[in-house]
Parts: structure tokens; C-alpha cells; sequence
């Protein structure tokens, strides 16, 4: 397996946790950056798929991490599994994702007390 095979997993759940922050985490970045009005609260484009997004990050992140930490017997010799530093390394990228996708799916909880 390749290494762009093996953090196929890990990025797509970036992208789907940023999907589903984004209707919360979108006005409040835009505040941030100074852009106001009262149509910043109507953008909620992409709630209704916030759902799909979430099982998306939770379904990623589960295949990354049964890939991340399988058995070192069911890796090919000479392969970036077997060698324990780049396991060691992969898990600790893993676990990094895991709490930034975190971050972003449960912004809607924790933003309001930001903004």
C-alpha cells in the first residue's frame, strides 16, 4: 500500500469534519476577520447536511484508525507498517486528526460562547 493510499483516510476525515464545522465555524471565522451584518447569522447553507458530514468523519476516521493501528503480522515486511517509528509517527497524526475533527464537528456547541 502506498502512502497516499494510506492517509486517503485520515485527510478525507479532515475535509468531512470541516464540512460539518463549517456552518458554525464560517460566520464565526468571518467575525474574526472583521465582516459583519446581520446576514452572517442566515448562513446556514450547509446544516441540513451536517448529519451526512459527521458519519462521514466518524465512518473516515474509523477505517484510518483500524489501518493505523492493525497487527504488525498482517503488514507486508518492508512496508511503512512494519517499521515501528512510522507506526509510532502515524498514530500520533492520527490522534492530532482525530482531536482537530473533534474541534470542528462540536464547534456549534462551543462557538456561542466566542461570539
Amino acid at each position: 500500500m502506498s502512502q497516499k493510499e494510506s492517509n486517503l483516510p485520515i485527510i478525507g476525515g479532515v475535509i468531512a469534519a470541516v464540512g460539518a464545522g463549517l456552518c458554525c465555524a464560517g460566520p464565526f471565522v468571518l467575525l474574526l476577520l472583521g465582516v459583519s451584518g446581520s446576514w452572517i447569522g442566515n448562513l446556514t447553507l450547509l446544516e441540513p447536511y451536517r448529519p451526512l458530514f459527521i458519519l462521514l468523519v466518524i465512518a473516515l476516521f474509523g477505517f484510518a484508525g483500524w489501518k493505523v493501528y492493525r497487527p504488525v503480522e498482517k503488514c507486508e515486511p518492508e512496508t511503512a507498517c512494519a517499521v515501528p517509528q512510522v507506526r509510532k509517527r502515524r498514530q500520533v497524526i492520527f490522534w492530532l486528526t482525530v482531536l482537530t475533527a473533534l474541534v470542528l464537528v462540536t464547534s456549534n456547541y462551543w462557538i456561542v460562547w466566542f461570539a
